[in-house]
């Protein structure tokens, strides 16, 4: 009997309509086992690419109730809202006859630093895609859908998941967070103009913008377009050192065009992280099936923790070389550590953790000081490797507190010679930049220790 209840369920399935399938319904026994992360990337492209949305068509009834949901999300989430629950409307002439109406959600997570909490870095998604077409098929009108699941559910789900994140841990950020859903992308990127040329008037102190545009099918690749941005490449390279659960290919070629262009316009450094085209791209197949929820689970945890180095970063942002302030004559001729040929060894590694795991971390001496107080953090400490293997010109360029710092700077500058980089065969003068941790935990009683008298460390 069971045999036949099977078979009956299996013919009712095949014979229902294929756009029954077009959008994500849930109830699978798999689900048992899915993260909270992946049951709410799941959530959103349900919604956002569903066939009531037709599509988000800029201007569109679509796009209206996707940026609905969008700003209960994130209000949700904790971020404070900077629009209407209807977002923030603006109107775009066409042809001088009619005007379409779109809208852009924008919410924002304060920073804690009294000097920097006025500076600011963006995070925008691409809210609007293609809509709807109409086309004859035997005589008849057939309506299609272009769900855009990946373009670009997927990078909203992204920027929601990510607002949750930042607004959870709000404490551990210098700059404050922008959240920005774009309407009008499709419309040469009207909503970002209209953020940075009508509605924000404190664009001048937007230090970076972060793009999440196609994130869903990271088996494909995860990429990351700074437009050869060198203060971008070295936040990238410095969080690299980090065990991460994915890490992105910088590549110098754009992908694919979007709202990053319009910060590019504004001279605003930006990065864009997507996982690129596909083949489903701008069809109706691009529906919730094509996407790998669990790497974008990944690709999340990599990219907020890129944004927590971004917005705490000491570097003095800049859009063109030119205007990278000076670093002095001892950074004449220094090649950055991951654009050496053969990079610098530490006991026989090119692996930077075996600096942090076989020397720094050995010698580590956690301040009594900051253990009474609690102060923990993440220091980043830049230096140079010469070409006979000494550790010089030691400086924290990310700072957490003056006795984690000078800590960090003392073990580092006590290390023993590595082998030199080369380039071409030669030996060369090479940077590094790395993160040394100083993590508490409450010991039973409410004390806080440092194991061993050094710190902490965390694996992820």
């Amino acid at each position: 009997m069971a045999r036949v209840h099977f078979i009956f369920l299996a013919v009712i399935l095949l014979l229902l309509p294929q756009t029954s399938f077009s959008q994500y319904r849930g109830g699978g026994y798999s689900e048992l086992y899915d993260s909270e992360t992946v049951t709410a990337f799941k959530e959103h492209v349900s919604h956002l690419a569903s066939a009531s949305m037709e599509g988000r068509k800029a201007g569109s009834e679509g796009e209206k109730e996707a940026a609905s949901y969008v700003y209960d999300k994130l209000k949700e989430y904790g971020v404070e809202m900077l629009c209407l629950p209807g977002g923030d409307e603006f109107g775009i002439s066409r042809d001088g006859s009619d005007t379409l109406v779109s809208r852009n959600v924008t919410g924002f997570v304060q920073g804690y630093d009294k000097d920097l909490r006025s500076r600011y870095i963006v995070v925008g998604a691409r809210l609007d895609n293609l809509g709807t077409n109409t086309m004859t098929v035997d005589g008849r009108q057939v309506e299609q859908i272009y769900y855009g699941a990946n373009g670009n559910a997927s990078g909203l789900a992204m920027m929601m998941e990510l607002a949750k994140k930042v607004a959870t841990n709000s404490i551990l950020f210098r700059r404050s967070v922008i959240f920005i859903a774009f309407g009008a992308s499709s419309e040469t990127y009207a909503g970002a103009w209209y953020f940075l040329n009508r509605a924000f008037s404190d664009a001048g102190s937007i230090d970076a913008m972060i793009n999440l545009d196609m994130l869903g099918t990271g088996s494909l690749g995860f990429y990351a377009y700074t437009a050869s941005n060198q203060d971008m490449n070295t936040i990238l390279a410095s969080i690299s050192d980090d065990l991460q659960p994915v890490l992105p290919e910088v590549v110098t070629n754009e992908i694919y065009p979007s709202d990053n262009r319009a910060f590019y316009a504004k001279e605003i450094a930006s990065v864009h992280f997507t996982t690129g085209r596909y083949p489903e791209h701008n069809t109706p197949k691009d529906t919730w099936t094509i996407l790998d929820f669990d790497m974008m689970e990944m690709e999340l945890e990599y990219i907020y923790n890129f944004t927590e180095a971004l917005a705490n970063t000491g570097l003095q942002l800049s859009f063109r070389p030119s205007q990278v302030p000076a670093r002095g004559p001892a950074y004449d001729d220094v090649v950055p550590y991951y654009d050496c040929d053969q990079r610098p060894m530490f006991l026989n590694s090119t692996d930077p953790r075996q600096f942090l795991e076989r020397w720094v971390y050995q010698y580590l001496k956690y301040p009594q000081k900051a253990v009474e107080e609690g102060i923990q953090g993440r220091v980043m400490v830049d230096f140079i490797i010469d070409k006979e293997g000494n550790v010089t010109d030691v400086k924290v360029v990310r700072s957490v507190d003056p006795l984690l710092d000078d800590e960090a700077v003392r073990v580092v500058s006590a290390s023993p010679k590595w082998r030199p980089g080369r380039v071409n065969g030669a030996k060369v003068r090479t940077s590094m930049t790395i993160p040394v941790e100083f993590i508490l935990e409450k010991k039973s009683g409410g004390s806080r220790f440092g194991i061993n008298g050094r710190p902490l460390r965390r694996n992820n």
